[in-house]
């Protein structure tokens, strides 16, 4: 009896880990959606929106691809063309290398006036700049 239990808990920690989701919110702190460790994007009525592959390639709720992350935080659509670039401190530029926000190492993330326009904690600033500037899922 003592074992199965164990085994119960085992599995319910399990689970646990691998649902385990980072909260998008915007500059009001409301959620606006969240992100699975394994890319899910889902918004705030958690219906999946869209998906950020291990490899990069970004696709919409219907698994179409609509771009890449490629490079050293290059982001490009599914034409392979450029639309903006992320910097690794997080600087998030567009096409003509402009700069269009920034995405602080805590998640915050600013447009280029420096306002917050929401938070990512825990989400990679490649997979947050595809979020908030280039790829918004609704």
């Amino acid at each position: 009896m003592k074992m199965k239990k164990i085994l119960i808990l085992a599995a319910i920690l399990f689970a646990f880990g691998i649902s385990n989701a980072q909260t998008l919110r915007s500059s009001s702190y409301s959620t606006i959606g969240s992100i699975s460790d394994e890319g899910t994007v889902r918004n705030s009525s958690h219906s999946i929106v869209g998906y950020i592959q291990k490899d990069g390639t970004i696709r919409n709720s219907s698994h179409s691809i609509i771009g890449y992350i490629t490079g050293e935080g290059t982001i490009r659509n599914s034409s392979h063309s450029i639309v903006g670039y992320v910097n690794k401190d997080g600087t998030v530029r567009n096409s003509s290398y402009s700069t269009i926000g920034y995405i602080s190492d805590e998640g915050t993330v600013r447009n280029s006036s420096h306002s917050i326009i929401g938070y990512a904690k825990g989400v990679k600033k490649e997979w947050a700049a595809v979020l908030f500037f280039f790829f918004i899922f609704n």
